[in-house]
């Protein structure tokens, strides 16, 4: 993934608290209204002159989203979904290394296509694929807590 997708965390506290409010506002609107429109106004709470704004509700979600991980100083990477990474780029996603991406790949666990004789990953794919792993992993942990509770273990 190259880093001018990534956007650093928010610096402060103070900018942080801000994403919080805002945040907290557009959550109001969304629940409220389900109004499409952001008017914007001055720091003295008058409207400005600036039209207002009209959005689809999804975009509004995502800027939601957005002001949560703000809120957090939580990095963001914004990514495509139809963008391709190799193998590598992949591995650092899922935090694995390369011989093992390729390894899933041959199993048929992970699905790419080739550009010359290099594999490519989509992005929804790689999402796929690591929301599986986790579903086969919590399969396997209740697995064995039922097990162990039927052979009367504690924990």
């Amino acid at each position: 993934m190259k880093s001018p997708d990534l956007l650093e965390p928010v610096a402060s506290e103070e900018e942080a608290e801000m994403a919080k409010v805002a945040l907290r506002c557009l959550m109001t609107a969304l629940d409220h209204s389900n109004a499409p429109r952001i008017v914007l106004v001055d720091e003295h709470g008058g409207q400005t002159d600036a039209p207002a704004l009209i959005l689809p509700p999804q975009a509004l979600r995502f800027f939601a989203e957005m002001l949560k991980r703000m809120a957090q100083q939580q990095p963001i990477v914004l990514m495509p979904q139809k963008h391709e990474l190799t193998t590598q780029e992949a591995a650092g996603f899922l935090n694995v290394s390369r011989p093992f991406v390729i390894k899933e790949i041959e199993a048929g666990r992970l699905k790419c296509h080739k550009v010359n004789r290099h594999r490519r990953i989509e992005f929804s794919e790689l999402k796929r694929y690591q929301a599986q792993q986790q579903k086969n992993t919590e399969d396997a942990l209740q697995k064995l807590t039922d097990i162990s509770e039927s052979l009367g273990m504690e924990f």
